[in-house]
């Protein structure tokens, strides 16, 4: 399928830019690169109540933000963590891949999505403090649910936070053998070196203008910011591809059609299949990697959206 025609028409921003590392070194193109992701007359996502809280955790507290729906419908409510991406060292609960993403979930699944602001690698940070920030907001909604309203939790997250809340499950499956209803990644990284593309995604590549594309060095520096000394010989919870996938809960992948990362999507989605988990895999048509930083004006956001949002209803009054 081409390029979503809103990106499409957005394509001669990005002409003549050599690659995406030189685009964020570079002040003229990234002001290119800027404009080619703003949409600044988007509809804003539904107005919802929040919460800021610290929650306890072994390196500090861990900030989150909880969103909670109509106060009304305060039982049965499903629950939802939530981990934004920006390859380990960037990215905010307000980013719009973040605070969008969990505006939405609230209005179309009723549910209260809490958003984990763990720790980046930045700053010689690096695994397993992050992981540990998402286990530790797993387990204290674990010890919350009634308070928090939740009748089940699922937890996801989207891009290097699919990867957060896959090592998770891997760690609550072995630690406290304890799985989410629904684990829910969203165009993941999962793997130490990107798995050769599939013939599909070698033909969407070639279509990409160098500045979308993930360059091996960049892709490369992004693992060595998270893993650190662990770099050549990660675990499995750091990068789940390498684990024991067995006993995962059902899940559900999201690759973006136009990314270099879909390698990795489909490889974990093969991974999981054959571990016998219950796998949906989604190849979300026309859009790139961060397609959860557009509005629901885009129809492949919202489909990706209600797909999300359709899971975590299914599971409302189970527990």
């Amino acid at each position: 399928m081409p390029f979503h025609s809103q990106i499409a028409s957005r394509l001669a921003l990005l002409e003549g830019v050599p690659s995406l590392e030189e685009a964020l070194s570079n002040p003229a193109m990234l002001r290119r690169l800027e404009a080619f992701d703003a949409y600044p007359n988007a509809v804003q996502p539904p107005d919802v109540v929040t919460e800021e809280r610290n929650i306890p955790g072994p390196h500090g507290p861990v900030p989150v933000r909880i969103y909670f729906p109509d106060a009304t419908a305060w039982e049965g409510r499903p629950g939802f963590l939530w981990m934004h991406g920006g390859a380990f060292r960037f990215g905010d609960l307000d980013m719009k891949e973040a605070d969008w993403t969990a505006r939405q979930l609230v209005h179309k699944a009723g549910a209260v999505v809490v958003s984990v602001d763990y720790r980046l690698a930045v700053e010689g940070i690096t695994y397993p403090v992050p992981l540990d920030d998402v286990v530790a907001a797993v387990q204290w909604v674990r010890e919350n649910t009634a308070d928090l309203g939740m009748s089940s939790i699922s937890m996801g997250g989207a891009s290097a936070g699919a990867n957060l809340a896959a090592g998770a499950a891997l760690r609550l499956r072995d630690e406290d053998n304890w799985k989410a209803e629904h684990l829910v990644l969203v165009y993941p990284s999962m793997h130490l070196d990107l798995p050769k593309p599939s013939k599909s995604l070698e033909l969407a590549l070639a279509e990409m203008l160098p500045a979308m594309r993930l360059p091996p060095e960049m892709f490369r520096s992004m693992r060595q910011h998270y893993l650190g000394v662990l770099s050549s010989n990660p675990p499995g919870y750091a990068m789940p591809a390498l684990a024991d996938l067995r006993g995962l809960p059902p899940t559900l992948v999201l690759n973006a059609e136009y990314d270099d990362l879909r390698a990795s999507g489909e490889a974990f989605s093969a991974a999981l299949a054959a571990a016998g988990v219950d796998i949906e895999q989604v190849l979300v048509s026309g859009v790139l990697h961060g397609f959860l930083n557009l509005p629901t004006s885009f129809e492949p956001v919202d489909d990706a959206l209600n797909r999300i949002a359709g899971r975590l209803r299914a599971t409302s009054h189970t527990r």
